[in-house]
C-alpha cells in the first residue's frame, strides 16, 4: 500500500494482519540533552564459545532427526510406514479370436497386437526452389491374410514412392501397393512373407452405440503399437473429409496422426472398423473424442475386390460431368431450382449418355434419395456397383421428369482434377463464365472434389 505524508509515497511492507507502520518521525522542541553512551553486550551468537556450541548442537538434533525418519520407514511404528499390497498378478492369456469368446481389453491386445503393422513411406518432390526434396509419412495397417495382403488407407499410401512396413516382432518389409480406391480411403498392400497372423473381420452391421472399442496403431508414427479404448458414439455418421462423403462409425477413443488405417476392434477382437479420421478442431473451436472408422461391411468386398483385381471393379460409373447447382447458377443458366447436381457434359457411350441425360439436367434424385449437392450424389453412389439400375429424376425445361439408368464400371485409371476443389464449397460459382473451368469440373470416374469417383 501507499502511505502519503506531504504528498511524499512511501511503500509500507506488510501481512494482512499488521497494521502499517510510519514513515515519518515527529519533531520535539524540547532541548536535547546528551546521555552518556553505555557500552554495548555482545550478542548471543557474537561470542565464539556459544557460537561453536549452538552449531554442535544443531548438528546433532538435525542428525537424530534424520535417524529417526530412517528408521520408522524401514519398518518402525508410525504414520509413515507404507502398505504393499501383497496380491499376486497373473500374466494375461493370449485367447484366439473365434467370434464367440467375449474377451478384456487387455485380452484383446494381447490376441491381435501382432496383426497390426506400422506403415512408413518416403516420397520425392520439389520444393519452391526447384530442388528435389524426400518426405516420409506413417501410418498403420493391419494383416488381412496369412501370406502378407495388409489393409490400410489410401491417404496414408497415396504418391508413396516407397512404402515399408514393420511387424509388432520388430522385422520390417518393403510393401508393394496392389491397389487402392480414394473414394473409399481403402488401399491394399503385399509383402513377401508367411505364415502370418491375420486379423478376424467381425459384422460392423451389429455394432451398437454404448459398444467397446479399441483402436490399435502408431499414434504419430512413433508410439507403436499403442492401443486406445473407448466406446462407439454414434452408427451410420455421414461426415465430409475433403469433399467425399462417409458413412462412418463414430467413436470417442483417441486417435491421432498415425493412427489412420489401422483396426477397430469389438470386445471379441474382431476387426469391424477401419480408423480413417478425427476432428481435432470444429470452427475454430477445440474438440476431443470425435475419431471416425470406415465400417469393415462397407469395403470388405472392395478390399477383396483389389486383392484380385488391383482396384475395385464394381465401382459404379455414370460418365458424366457436373457439379452442384447453386443460385447463382440458376442465375445464370435461367434454371428455376437452386439445388441439385448440374450435368455440363456427358461421355458418350457411358451410362449417363445412354441414360438420355444431357447438358443442362439437374439430377435431383436418385431412387427416392434427394439429391442436393454433388455429396449427397457421391455418397448415393456408394450404395450402388457397377450393372445396378437406379431411377434418376432429373429437371429439364421446366419440368421434371425420370430415367432409368443403369451404372457402368468405373475406367482403371483416373484423374484428378487440379482446380476442381472442395465439392462443398457451392459457393464459389460466382466468378459468372468461368465457373465451369474454376470450380466444377467434377468429372465422375475421373474426380470429384478432388478425389476421383
Amino acid at each position: 500500500m501507499y502511505n502519503d505524508e506531504e504528498n511524499l509515497y512511501h511503500y509500507s511492507y506488510r501481512s494482512g494482519s499488521e497494521r502499517p507502520q510510519d514513515h515519518y518521525i515527529p519533531v520535539n522542541t524540547d532541548p536535547v540533552q546528551p546521555q552518556p553512551e553505555k557500552p554495548k553486550k555482545k550478542g548471543f551468537f557474537k561470542r565464539r564459545g556459544t557460537k561453536i556450541a549452538a552449531l554442535a548442537l544443531c548438528c546433532a538434533l538435525l542428525g537424530g532427526a534424520a535417524g529417526a525418519g530412517v528408521m520408522a520407514l524401514s519398518g518402525g511404528s508410525g504414520s509413515t510406514s507404507l502398505n504393499v499390497s501383497d496380491r499376486k498378478t497373473t500374466a494375461v492369456s493370449v485367447k484366439k479370436v473365434d467370434g464367440k469368446t467375449e474377451m478384456t481389453m487387455a485380452e484383446v491386445y494381447a490376441a491381435t497386437v501382432n496383426s497390426v503393422v506400422s506403415i512408413n513411406t518416403s516420397s520425392t518432390g520439389t520444393n519452391v526452389f526447384g530442388q528435389s526434396v524426400e518426405t516420409a509419412s506413417a501410418g498403420s495397417g493391419f494383416i488381412i491374410t496369412t501370406d502378407g495382403y495388409i489393409v490400410t488407407n489410401y491417404h496414408v499410401i497415396s504418391g508413396a514412392s516407397a512404402v515399408k512396413v514393420t511387424l509388432y516382432s520388430g522385422d520390417t518389409y518393403d510393401a508393394a501397393v496392389v491397389g487402392g480406391d480414394e473414394d473409399y480411403d481403402i488401399a491394399v498392400l503385399k509383402i513377401n512373407a508367411s505364415d502370418l497372423p491375420a486379423v478376424t473381420l467381425g459384422d460392423s452391421g451389429s455394432v451398437n452405440v454404448g459398444d467397446s472399442v479399441a483402436a490399435i496403431g502408431n499414434p504419430l508414427g512413433e508410439l507403436t503399437f499403442s492401443m486406445s479404448q473407448g466406446i462407439v458414439s454414434s452408427n451410420n455418421r455421414a461426415i465430409n473429409v475433403d469433399g467425399t462423403p462417409f458413412n462412418m462409425i463414430q467413436v470417442d477413443a483417441s486417435i491421432n496422426p498415425g493412427n489412420s488405417g489401422g483396426p477397430l476392434m469389438n470386445s471379441y477382437g474382431e476387426v469391424v472398423g477401419i480408423v480413417s479420421a478425427k476432428y481435432s478442431s470444429y470452427a475454430n473451436t477445440s474438440v476431443e473424442g470425435l475419431g471416425f472408422a470406415i465400417p469393415i461391411n462397407d469395403v470388405s468386398a472392395m478390399i477383396k475386390d483389389i486383392m484380385e483385381n488391383g482396384q475395385v471393379t464394381t465401382k459404379p460409373y455414370l460418365g458424366i460431368t457436373a457439379g452442384t447447382m447453386t443460385s447463382q447458377m440458376a442465375s445464370q443458366y435461367k434454371i428455376d431450382i437452386t439445388q441439385g447436381v448440374f450435368v455440363y457434359s456427358v461421355e458418350s457411350g457411358a451410362a449417363g449418355d445412354k441414360a438420355g441425360l444431357k447438358l443442362g439436367d439437374v439430377i435431383t434424385k436418385v431412387n427416392d434419395t434427394d439429391i442436393t449437392s454433388m455429396e449427397d450424389l457421391t455418397a448415393a453412389k456408394k450404395n450402388f456397383s457397377a450393372g445396378d439400375t437406379v431411377t434418376l429424376t432429373v429437371y429439364r425445361d421446366g419440368s421434371y421428369t425420370t430415367m432409368e439408368l443403369t451404372f457402368g464400371v468405373a475406367p482403371a485409371t483416373t484423374e484428378t482434377d487440379s482446380n476442381s476443389g472442395n465439392s462443398g464449397n457451392s459457393g464459389n460459382s460466382g466468378n459468372s463464365d468461368n465457373s465451369y473451368n474454376d470450380f466444377y469440373n467434377y468429372f465422375f470416374g475421373q474426380g470429384n472434389g478432388g478425389s476421383s469417383n
